[in-house]
This record gives structure tokens, C-alpha cells and sequence, in this order.
């Protein structure tokens, strides 16, 4: 191995030592090295028009090398979704998995308005879509492998929907945030948090949005799935960005029901992981191949 590329793998194992509760471990080599080509089955990119409600939103499927079906992760952009972490999308395919990302409703050129509602909704299609017989034969989709995560916003999707969806295998959440934390706020301060980059949403405002938040405080909170992750897998990585103690109570409130079956992971940077990419990926993918043997 170069000296470069032995010097960023020791360093980045270090990060990982230091920063998550997995423990010492090697970076996996899906970080930093490509796997042989594969001339019958290569990797390779669809892009996927996905039914929900009356249209289709935008898709993207990273599908793995190989023969037959692979172990699928379905990665959830938060808001407005500048960052996408396609780098981890990347990096699960190098692994071995499919990686699907998706743009709600409303968002990043997908048709339809916004709404809150409306990305709980497209969560659940985008999982249909990938366990329709036809889909998952053409995509190479193992349906009994599904993993769900989401980032910031998309980690309060992927909460509501893996409480409800028991057919996953596990789920992840980066940063997670719980949409309705705003709740408390009044409606000015609402509209304040929800007024920046909104120009990749389509047909909605920064009043809408907030009004729609305020209205579903009681039911779309983190604690109103509790009860259905006492069983779910989960990765819960955290970061200095604030977010932490919800995440930190979802865990424990889960495992006061039962569930034995979650790791986590808390690294010091920003909300988008800006300077601890590699360290995050590598908890991530470190979990999917204990997840899936």
C-alpha cells in the first residue's frame, strides 16, 4: 500500500477509536479501495422514476458487483438535502451493497410540493418500489436485506418508518432530527428555522412548513416510536451539532423495551461530519457487515 493512502488508514482508525462506542477497529477496506472488476457483472448506476402519491420522484440506485441479489441500503437525505452523502452511498456499494437514494417529493427537481407528510409517504413507496417482484429482479434487490438510514431530517424518516416497517433488517441515523423539537417554539421562531435554503423545495414556504410542524407535534415526534423499535438493528451516530441528547434518549428508551441490538457511534464535528467523513463511513459500514454475514 502507498505511504499516502497507509498513512489516511491508520489516522482515519485512530479517529474511529477515539469517537465511537464500536470500539477499536480497521478501517474497512470499502473506504479506500475498489474491488476488482467484474466483467460479467459490473457495477452500475440506474437512475429510477418511483411511484408516489399521483407522480414519480427521482431516484438513484448504486447497484454492487456480482451475480445475483445483494443486501440493499436505502440512504434518506435530510433538509433541504445539500448534504447528500452520496461519498457513503459509495462506499456501502464498494462494501458489497446496493445503495438507493431518493429525492422527496418537492425536492432537488422530484415533482410534486413538499410536505412533511409527503416524506413519510415517499419513505414507505421507495421500499414498496424496491420489493416489487419486478424491480427487485431487475435492480438485483435482496428484499430480506433491507436496511433504511437517514441523515439529519431523513433520520426523523427513517425513525417513523422503521417503527411501522418490521420488515428491515436495521436502520441507521446520522444525526438525526426530530422535526417536531420545534414544537415548543412559537410560530416566528418556526418560520425562522424552516426560512433557509429553500430554494431547492418546490410548492411550499417557510409559514407552510412550520404550520405543518406545529400541527403534528404530538404525533410525529421520536418518542411515538419508541414502542416499534423495541426489535429493530440500529446504528445511531451523533455528532457536536446539537442533536445528541434526542438521539441519546431515543437509545435509551429502547433499550428500556428490550432492544439489545443497538450500537452507536458520537464523533466531534459538525452536522455534516465535514472533517470526519472517513470515520463515519467506516462505523457505518463496519455495522452493516456484522449486520449482515
Amino acid at each position: 500500500m502507498p505511504l499516502r493512502a497507509r498513512s489516511l488508514v491508520m489516522a482515519a482508525a485512530v479517529v474511529l477509536a477515539a469517537g465511537t462506542a464500536l470500539g477499536a477497529q480497521q478501517v474497512p477496506k470499502a473506504i479506500y479501495t475498489d474491488p476488482p472488476h467484474n466483467t460479467q457483472h459490473p457495477a452500475r448506476m440506474e437512475v429510477l422514476h418511483i411511484p408516489s402519491g399521483d407522480v414519480k420522484i427521482n431516484g438513484v440506485a448504486y447497484l454492487a458487483a456480482g451475480a445475483g441479489v445483494h443486501p440493499t441500503f436505502v440512504l434518506l437525505h435530510g433538509l433541504p438535502g445539500n448534504e447528500k452523502n452520496l461519498d457513503l452511498a459509495q462506499a456501502v456499494r464498494r462494501g458489497g451493497w446496493n445503495a438507493i437514494t431518493f429525492n422527496y417529493r418537492g425536492s432537488w427537481g422530484s415533482p410534486g410540493d413538499f410536505r412533511f407528510a409527503q416524506n413519510l409517504q415517499d419513505a414507505d413507496a421507495v421500499l414498496a418500489f424496491l420489493r416489487d417482484p419486478v424491480n427487485s429482479q431487475a435492480l438485483g434487490i435482496d428484499t430480506t436485506h433491507l436496511v433504511l438510514a437517514g441523515h439529519s431530517m431523513g433520520g426523523w424518516v427513517t425513525v417513523l418508518t422503521a417503527a411501522h416497517q418490521h420488515g428491515l433488517e436495521g436502520a441507521v441515523l446520522i444525526s438525526a432530527a426530530d422535526m417536531t423539537a420545534f414544537g415548543g417554539a412559537t410560530r416566528a421562531q418556526v418560520v425562522a428555522g424552516m426560512a433557509s435554503d429553500m430554494e431547492s423545495l418546490a410548492g411550499t414556504s417557510p409559514e407552510q412548513m412550520a404550520d405543518e410542524i406545529i400541527a403534528h407535534k404530538a404525533d410525529w415526534g421520536f418518542a411515538t416510536a419508541y414502542d416499534g423499535l423495541a426489535s429493530m438493528p440500529m446504528l445511531v451516530i451523533t455528532s457536536n451539532d446539537g442533536l445528541a441528547p434526542s438521539n441519546d434518549a431515543l437509545v435509551a428508551a429502547v433499550r428500556k423495551r428490550g432492544n439489545t441490538r443497538i450500537a452507536t457511534a458520537h464523533f466531534p464535528t459538525d452536522h455534516s461530519y465535514s472533517d470526519q467523513r472517513i470515520a463515519m463511513e467506516s462505523a457505518v459500514i463496519a455495522w452493516l457487515q456484522k449486520l449482515v454475514r
